[in-house]
């Protein structure tokens, strides 16, 4: 049998154990609101920190929409170049966010497209595809990087030549998306009108200068990335 003082002594263990049973298990709980505030805070931070860099982006495809030159209906401007900047340097997803944005602002009546141009007008008129476009483009561009590219664009020169083979189909999605638009309004307002001509308006003038300006895109955004984090 158990004297009295054995009985205490396996009584106070047991205190003792649960006890420090108790301890720990509220000390895994405060480590556990810790690690989970500490998410929450990171991802805060994360938010903020897309948010800026997206709004930046928004704002240099405004800069660069302003600098054009006229040539026929559609002028030659920097805006299609910051765009492909744009999504080389901060990726598909904050740069589809960051032309919405662009977009959005314009559609609303802020001057933010060429020729200080904004408002409703500037979608529903025949070069308004090309506008449209830049969303349908991008979001392919996204996808695309998502689902081939990411991977691949390990070094600066991968990512600029990856990058660039993604801009020529962001291209070819926005020309396409551009003259279908062109071709349907202008048959509305107008009446019909052959796909040389609108080719010889809205596409062929444009072909070198988009070249180029893919080209210093793809240089700006293989530079540019390694200084914004992903």
């Amino acid at each position: 049998m158990l004297t009295i003082s054995a009985l205490k002594k396996v009584l106070e263990i047991q205190e003792k154990t649960t006890i420090i049973a108790i301890v720990k298990s509220k000390t895994k709980e405060v480590y556990n609101y810790m690690e989970s505030e500490k998410s929450t805070a990171k991802k805060r931070r994360s938010m903020i920190y897309d948010l800026v860099v997206i709004a930046i982006s928004a704002a240099l495809i405004t800069v660069c929409s302003w600098i054009s030159i006229p040539l026929g209906p559609v002028p030659v401007t920097l805006q299609t170049m910051a765009i492909l900047a744009v999504l080389l340097t901060i990726g598909g997803r904050r740069g589809t966010i960051a032309i919405v944005v662009y977009l959005a602002l314009g559609a609303i009546g802020v001057p933010v497209f060429a020729g200080f141009k904004s408002g409703p007008a500037s979608f529903l008129g025949p070069t308004g595809g090309f506008l449209a476009g830049f969303i349908v483009a991008a979001l392919i561009y996204w996808l695309l990087e998502k689902l081939i590219f990411a991977r691949l664009m390990t070094t600066p020169v991968k990512r600029m030549v990856f990058g660039l083979i993604n801009s020529l189909v962001f291209e070819l999605v926005l020309y396409i998306v551009g003259v279908i638009w062109f071709m349907t309004v202008y048959a509305a307002k107008t009446g019909p009108i052959g796909l040389g001509a609108v080719l010889s308006m809205c596409v062929i003038p444009f072909i070198i200068p988009d070249l180029i300006k893919m080209a210093v895109a793809a240089v700006i955004g293989s530079r540019a990335y390694r200084f914004v984090r992903q």
